[in-house]
């Protein structure tokens, strides 16, 4: 039992580096959130084709079947806070493998609903919380095993959602003819369990980054102060993913990482004083009183209102102008095909050139911004064509980048970013869920299908103007909250004579010390 129990440990447990590796373990990670992509995003964009069954099932109006995908886009993201505080107490593994459950549960279950009430639960809720659980804990981490290549290999591993558009609609369509929608939904949900083993894939990463010789200097050190900073793991519960062994010696991977050989230098009695003194932090708001975080909270609840409308209605509007609407379908087509190529794109333009990738992003909302405008000005079915890969291209740029971008010290940091991410999230959810019905709004009032474009633009306009200022508002020391004593009392944490990656830095110094 104990050799088993050990096993178990040094499949799942913690993976211990001397440096953040860019590599290692962090490809299965991508795999798996690849996988994660496909059967979350991938599923919920691929709910269209049940519509019209569901609306025939049940007699109800394609309004009312609407809300369930809603219902359940705005659970998952509304409820990310949530997702962050249990990451942060139970560790990334176990909240993913039980939202995995949850999808898994919700799916197969609403086989069996016999009004559109009961899928608003079964969809909605229960599956909704499920994508919560699995899709912020999977990318958090996934960051926390890259620096250099963390723009591309995110980038490249969120390609999932496009590639299981483009299998998922034809696969489940011919399905559905053979079985009918609703063991079709018992199918789809037992593939969602796929998920559970994702999550248990995502072993927590340890950072030892003391020296052989320091090792004797720290020992001595402990007899009067507790050692602070010899390791840090994205394992569980202090007030980021990226910690102390100290702390973790109370988290739930203690007992993994003795089975790994690593052992807290710091006294029994002086772990015992920290155990009641430090309670440790699940979820981090005092990000809110930082204006960088602000300011790309901003940016991302603006920018969430283009990020649903255009698809909603680049068909009716090419109807609008003329086009067939044999050809109108293929609108989407060309959007999904070009956004493969964004996402791809913008991981290697990031991970390979010298700019801050802020300023990349920035262009990419700007350009974005541009593509919604001139929406409303082209004629014929090429020019649509020509909009529609752009504004593709462009979405899968900033869709793939704007969340891992919270890592970046020009906005938090890889230290505070699993704290942070609930957060920003959860902020985005209401743009999430207004953006479409105020397109709508637009369209009922001025007849024309541009209107809802100019909307997007707008938002998207409004975005930029705030991401600008994320650069300035973290370079700024008075724009921040956090006091420069305080600063430099963070930065004594870490050992002397030891570079700390960058990424693991909590806060930005100003170059001018102060």
């Amino acid at each position: 039992m104990v050799f088993c129990t050990f096993r178990v440990k040094n499949i799942l447990g913690p993976k211990v580096y001397s440096d953040v590796p860019d590599g290692g373990w962090g490809w299965v990670v991508g795999v798996a959130f690849f996988l994660v992509e496909v059967f979350t995003y991938g599923v919920i964009k691929s709910f269209g084709i049940f519509l019209n069954d569901l609306m025939n099932e049940f007699e109800e109006t394609n309004s009312r079947v609407s809300w369930i995908i809603s219902i359940c886009v705005f659970v998952m993201t509304f409820t990310a806070p949530l997702s962050t505080v249990m990451s942060n107490r139970f560790g990334f593994q176990l909240v993913v493998m039980l939202g995995g459950f949850l999808i898994s549960v919700g799916t197969i279950s609403s086989a069996f609903t016999t009004s559109i009430y009961q899928m608003y639960i079964t969809i909605g809720i229960v599956a909704g919380l499920g994508y919560c659980l699995t899709f912020l804990p999977t990318v958090t981490i996934l960051s926390q095993y890259f620096s250099r290549r963390r723009s591309l290999v995110t980038s490249m591993a969120s390609t999932g959602e496009s590639f299981a558009i483009f299998a998922f609609a034809p696969a489940f369509t011919a399905l559905k003819a053979h079985i009918g929608w609703r063991y079709t939904m018992m199918v789809i949900g037992t593939l969602q369990g796929t998920v559970i083993v994702c999550g248990a894939l995502l072993r927590p990463i340890v950072i030892r980054q003391k020296e052989t010789e320091q090792l004797a200097t720290v020992e001595k050190e402990a007899k009067d102060t507790p050692s602070k900073a010899g390791f840090r793991c994205s394992g569980s519960s202090e007030d980021s993913g990226v910690q102390s062994i100290d702390d973790l010696e109370l988290g739930p991977q203690a007992d993994a990482l003795q089975g790994e050989g690593v052992h807290s230098k710091t006294p029994p009695s002086d772990q015992a004083k920290e155990t009641k003194e430090a309670k440790p932090k699940l979820l981090d708001l005092t990000v809110l009183k930082e204006g960088s975080f602000v300011c790309y909270s901003a940016f991302g609840l603006f920018a969430t209102l283009a990020f649903f409308a255009p698809q909603l209605y680049v068909v009716e509007l090419s109807a609008s102008l003329g086009v067939e609407r044999e050809k109108a379908a293929y609108m989407l087509s060309a959007m999904a095909i070009s956004e493969i190529f964004g996402r791809l794109s913008v991981g290697w333009v990031m991970s390979g050139v010298r700019i801050r990738k802020i300023f990349i992003l920035l262009g990419c909302v700007v350009l974005l911004c541009a593509v919604l405008v001139v929406f409303t000005l082209v004629q014929g079915f090429t020019g649509l064509v020509v909009c529609c890969v752009l504004y593709g291209f462009l979405l899968g740029s900033v869709a793939s980048t704007h969340i891992p971008l919270l890592a970046e010290d020009d906005v938090v940091g890889i230290k505070r970013m699993p704290l942070a991410v609930g957060v920003y999230v959860c902020i985005q959810s209401f743009a999430g869920l207004g953006g479409p019905p105020l397109g709508g709004v637009l369209v009922d009032i001025t007849k024309n299908y541009s209107a809802a474009f100019y909307s997007c633009a707008a938002g998207m306009g409004l975005g930029a103007i705030f991401l600008g200022l994320v650069h300035p508002a973290k370079s700024c020391h008075f724009c921040s909250t956090t006091a420069p004593q305080t600063q430099q009392n963070n930065l004594n944490n870490y050992l002397p004579g030891k570079d700390t990656p960058e990424e693991f830095l909590e806060v930005d110094i100003p170059e001018n010390g102060q």
